[in-house]
């Protein structure tokens, strides 16, 4: 067995801030002779798009070539329309103007355009002019557009389609631009499978070589993707070294953080140049960036296997330093002001980047995080916007202003409605129905718990609240709630969205013989809670204190889930024996379900809100026979109260 410390096979994970790590990075590859720029070629402008150009371009001729009419009309002697009016028509005879369409060259001798709705013809052929015109009026000058010997596009500058059109305009049919930037990407992992094949537990399959490449692919590069290397030093070195002598940059995915199959460092300090490990992000902390030694020398990223992580890597890192070998700028995302929707914690010493959700409530934009682990890729998939939460700042408070990158355009945020609150599948399927009936329309929910939906209502960060907050005093649901939060006279209403069947998910055919709440005390059960101001967890307390039963003889009590379907999750994975929860979640899972309560799901929101324009697809889907046909499919589920105002 060796005795080999861990740190001398995977060098220790540092905190080097991520601007310092660029830094260290920029100089290992100068050091290791890494070229900064990719090769010239010569391409057609029909190819050049998403190309950088590698030499200033410089107008061949002018555009347009000649002086052209700019309108259809007739060309004339300016001095011969003098005085020409409505009330005043100046009329010229037939070898005094010539008939001209827009683009014509201009006929020598004249030098003026009159637009073919202020000229009437008369039956001899003379032009009846009720309009006058200035020397050179609707006229397009030679070189109006672009002039011979014109610099035209600089060095540096990544071509889009306008830009080739303009080249085409100006004689230039080929460029000289810098080739795309090659990415190899190496999957690496026991565990990871390519994509398609049928997992047995433990294997995963490789999405983030997918990932990665797509990432590649969508800022210029090329990419390509090795096989999988299995968790051997010898083998990734040698991928290592094979991708590098083609590449332009090596991704090389896992391996990265000080695991015990945890290669990545020590396989690129023997490869060439280790020159960091361990960066102050999160998600992202152990990245590995270095060299790998050849002629030339080849940058290498060594990327954590968590798919956020991963990501936000690439972002970081590859893209800059791809734009730089190509000499372009590297792209930035337009940004704007947000508040946030609810508390958002971070630990000191590390930039946090955190992906978020955006919608306009009440004339402001409004950013909601989405969950936080590195290895939750729907976060990527749902992200609207991305704020970073810098290394010396604590996290920010519900409601405060942050700055926030936008990952979709201002108009899709201004059509986005914001709903936080209580989870529902409900409101995953309204979602899905509203985007395919308009692809303008998205609803976004996040899901905070009932309480915390209707703290954000009251706060102003959201357009509705989903709620089923049970008052184990009167026995109603959410109403007294909102008396107390939001005050007796509040302006707002309370819309029914479903009756749904609230009981315990537990394995198929119940194995423990699960029968109800008084259960949950049977020594060794587990049992998975929902958090706090989740109306779930309400219901819970209240059944355990009709039964007088203490919380804390619940083993499990305080395992906290944020959706009906991650309780339902940990069921499936066997890792609790049972969880509170809606049919439906226990549907999906093929899990058995032990009824407890039948409850009311509303919709809480400001008054103003059901006239909205921005709502109202909603309530009409509300009113859809086939949509209230699809819910209760889902199976617990009761919609006839669905669309009523209970207040």
């Amino acid at each position: 067995m060796s005795t080999v410390p861990m740190t001398a096979r995977s060098p220790y994970v540092s905190d080097v801030p991520a601007d310092l790590a660029l830094a260290a990075w920029n100089e290992a590859r100068a050091a290791a002779g890494c070229p900064p720029r990719v090769e010239v070629i010569r391409v057609g402008v029909a190819e050049a798009v998403g190309r950088v150009t590698a030499q200033p371009v410089w107008a061949r001729r002018s555009s347009p070539a000649f002086d052209s009419a700019a309108m259809d009309g007739i060309a004339v002697r300016a001095d011969d329309t003098v005085g020409a009016a409505e009330t005043t028509p100046v009329v010229l005879a037939p070898d005094r103007f010539e008939v001209v369409d827009t683009g014509d060259p201009l006929p020598a001798g004249y030098d003026a355009v009159v637009m073919r709705e202020n000229v009437h013809r008369t039956a001899d052929g003379a032009a009846e002019l009720r309009a006058a015109v200035a020397p050179y009026q609707h006229v397009r000058s030679i070189g109006e557009d672009i002039s011979a010997a014109e610099l035209l596009l600089p060095e540096g500058h990544r071509l889009r389609a306008v830009d080739v059109a303009a080249c085409a305009a100006a004689g230039v049919t080929e460029l000289d631009v810098r080739r795309a930037p090659l990415v190899v990407v190496v999957p690496t992992g026991d565990e990871i499978r390519p994509i398609g094949t049928d997992l047995a537990p433990g294997e995963i399959a490789d999405t983030n070589s997918l990932m990665l490449a797509a990432q590649a692919r969508e800022i210029g590069c090329a990419a390509r993707v090795s096989d999988i290397v299995r968790d051997d030093p010898a083998e990734i070195g040698a991928a290592l070294r094979a991708a590098a002598a083609e590449a332009d940059l090596v991704v090389l995915i896992a391996g990265s953080s000080a695991g015990r199959d945890d290669y990545t460092a020590q396989v690129v300090a023997e490869a060439g140049t280790l020159a960091v490990h361990g960066v102050a992000v999160r998600p992202g902390h152990p990245v590995v960036l270095g060299t790998v030694a050849g002629r030339p020398a080849t940058p290498v990223l060594g990327a954590p296997g968590y798919p956020v992580s991963a990501a936000l890597t690439f972002d970081i890192f590859a893209a800059p330093m791809l734009a730089g070998l190509e000499g372009a700028a590297p792209a930035e995302r337009p940004s704007t002001s947000a508040r946030l929707a609810r508390k958002l914690p971070s630990a000191i010493g590390m930039d946090d980047w955190v992906r978020v959700r955006l919608g306009r409530v009440r004339g402001e934009v409004v950013a909601t995080p989405l969950p936080r682990g590195a290895g939750v890729l729907t976060s990527l998939v749902r992200a609207d916007g991305l704020l970073t939460v810098p290394s010396g700042v604590e996290g920010h408070h519900a409601g405060e202003r942050v700055r926030v990158e936008l990952l979709r355009g201002p108009g899709e945020i201004d059509r986005t409605m914001v709903v936080i609150g209580s989870h529902d599948l409900v409101l995953d399927l309204a979602a899905s129905r509203l985007r395919a009936a308009d692809p303008l329309i998205t609803l976004a929910s996040s899901n905070v718990g009932s309480l915390g939906g209707l703290v954000a209502l009251r706060d102003g960060l959201c357009h509705l609240a989903g709620s089923h907050l049970l008052d184990p005093a009167t026995g109603e649901y959410t109403l007294p709630y909102l008396d107390r939060l939001l005050g007796p006279d509040a302006d707002v209403a309370v819309v029914r969205l479903v009756h749904r069947e609230q009981g315990l998910i537990v394995a198929p055919g119940n194995p423990l013989g699960v029968r109800g709440i008084e259960d949950l005390t049977r020594p060794g059960l587990r049992y998975v809670n929902r958090q706090r101001g989740a109306g779930t967890r309400v219901l819970l307390d209240q059944q355990l204190a009709e039964l007088g039963v203490d919380p804390a003889a619940v083993s499990g009590y305080s395992r906290e889930e944020h959706t009906h379907l991650a309780v339902a999750a940990a069921v499936a994975a066997g890792r609790v024996d049972a969880g509170l929860g809606i049919l439906a979640a226990a549907r999906a899972f093929g899990l058995d379900f032990v009824p407890v309560a039948q409850e009311p799901y509303d919709l809480v929101v400001r008054t103003d809100a059901l006239s909205d324009p921005l709502t109202a697809p909603l309530w009409e889907l509300l009113d859809r026979a086939d949509f209230r046909a699809a819910v209760e499919a889902l199976g617990g589920y009761s919609c006839a109260e669905t669309g009523r105002r209970v207040r």
